[in-house]
């Protein structure tokens, strides 16, 4: 077994990164003429994050400048969960989710694809919220993450402990 090499397939985010972010699309919220006396913002509401304005649009277009932001700072938007907009009072609100980890259902489609288009021999186990993928040829390691990286899928993947 010692001989294997590995590496580990997770859904990470940058918490600073997004938070970076945030903090960059609400001055320029702050600052742009189109969203004068609309009432938006962007804020943290525990882990979620807030966005309000006075309409749909206008909710929809700060949703535009938060993600413009994170993709700037290099963050996937598929990080991004967000509900439709929704009245609330004279405001609309939405909310929107920073997913992290891979869940079961995730990591068994990852396992299948590797099983069904991945080189044989390559072996995957499912430990919490990240896979392992294991194998005797570094090359085959290097085909699956280029598989992975070509894979439709709706997570954010990242690969790590390489060895």
């Amino acid at each position: 077994m010692a001989s294997d090499s590995s590496f580990d397939v997770v859904s990470k985010v940058d918490r600073q990164e997004v938070d970076n972010a945030l903090n960059q699309a609400e001055k320029e919220i702050a600052q742009r003429y189109d969203f004068k006396g609309t009432g938006a913002s962007i804020e943290w509401s525990g882990e979620k994050v807030l966005i309000k304005a006075n309409s749909e649009e206008r909710v929809k277009a700060v949703l535009d400048v938060f993600q413009s932001k994170l993709i700037k700072r290099g963050v996937s938007l598929k990080v991004l969960d967000s509900t439709e907009p929704r009245p609330s009072g004279k405001e609309y609100r939405m909310e929107s989710d920073i997913k992290e980890g891979l869940s079961q259902e995730n990591a068994k489609k990852i396992g299948k694809i590797i099983r069904d288009e991945g080189p044989k021999g390559v072996k995957t186990q499912i430990t919490g919220e990240e896979m392992r993928v294991s194998s005797k040829s570094r090359d085959d390691l290097q085909e699956v993450i280029n598989l992975l990286k070509g894979a439709d899928l709706e997570v954010a993947l990242q690969f790590v402990n390489y060895r």
